[in-house]
């Protein structure tokens, strides 16, 4: 039998003291070289939900969500942003009231374009400039709205990579899921107080709409809320959730 032994990640000088082989150098330099190309989204945590956690658990079981605390303090990537009252949040929805539900309805989503469309049938109803995911990816694929919030706290992310954002009263929350995208996730549309860079890819998956025009999508679609002191509407048979379909490729850069 002939063996073969492989260089090993040290050399020996002839003192007998240890010092870096080139083969070792190059494996550590191609380490580091492959660290540094892998982006920055997938760095992240992407398995991470992008809502807080306890209260996805309780929206998934059923459970109704009671109205938060107030905070009025947010995080977005080491910047300060100031979110809106609960109060402001429920006497626009008692002003502007509910939608009833049509049939046909439909929201289809751009990445290529960073755009949302609300269909009835072949009719275009609305039309939005949207915020898709810059630092984790938005899925692409049919989905269904399987509940609405008023306000959610959104966070996540990683303040080593400065990718950390802590997001509370999130206005006009409407998660989706499908049978590959677990409920879990957390993924959204919903309004967007920390920037208005909107048309670019900026959030970490969830679709980041002026909270305008969030409003709107979320009293055209469905489920319909029915209790409009409930702080969360969940879709089921009865009042199912509105079709989601999302396509392109969100532009990077």
């Amino acid at each position: 039998m002939v063996e073969i032994s492989l260089p090993s990640m040290t050399g020996t000088t002839k003192s007998g003291s240890y010092i870096p082989s080139v083969i070792g150098l190059i494996a550590l330099f191609a380490g580091a070289m492959a660290f540094i190309s892998i982006p920055m989204s997938q760095l992240a945590r992407e398995g991470e939900p992008l809502a807080d956690s306890k209260s996805l658990q309780l929206l998934i079981a059923g459970a109704e969500l009671p109205q938060p605390k107030e905070e009025t303090t947010a995080e977005f990537h080491g910047a300060v942003a100031t979110a809106p009252s609960l109060n402001s949040l429920v006497q626009l929805a008692h002003v502007l009231g509910y939608t009833t539900p049509t049939a046909e309805k439909r929201i289809e989503v751009d990445l290529t374009n960073q755009k949302v469309y609300a269909y009835e049938g072949n009719v275009k109803v609305y039309e939005f400039t949207v915020s898709t995911g810059k630092w984790g990816r938005t899925p692409t694929g049919e989905f269904t709205i399987w509940t609405k919030v008023k306000s959610q706290t959104m966070s996540g992310g990683s303040k080593a990579l400065r990718t950390y954002y802590y997001l509370p009263n999130v206005p006009w929350v409407m998660f989706f899921y499908n049978d590959q995208v677990a409920k879990m996730r957390g993924f959204s549309f919903h309004g967007t107080y920390w920037h208005d860079n909107f048309g670019t890819p900026m959030s970490h998956g969830c679709i980041n709409m002026r909270s305008e025009e969030a409003k709107m999508l979320y009293d055209w679609a469905t489920p319909v809320v029915t209790n409009e002191k409930a702080w969360s509407t969940p879709a089921n048979p009865d009042n199912p959730g509105t079709k989601v379909i999302i396509y392109g490729e969100a532009p990077t850069g």
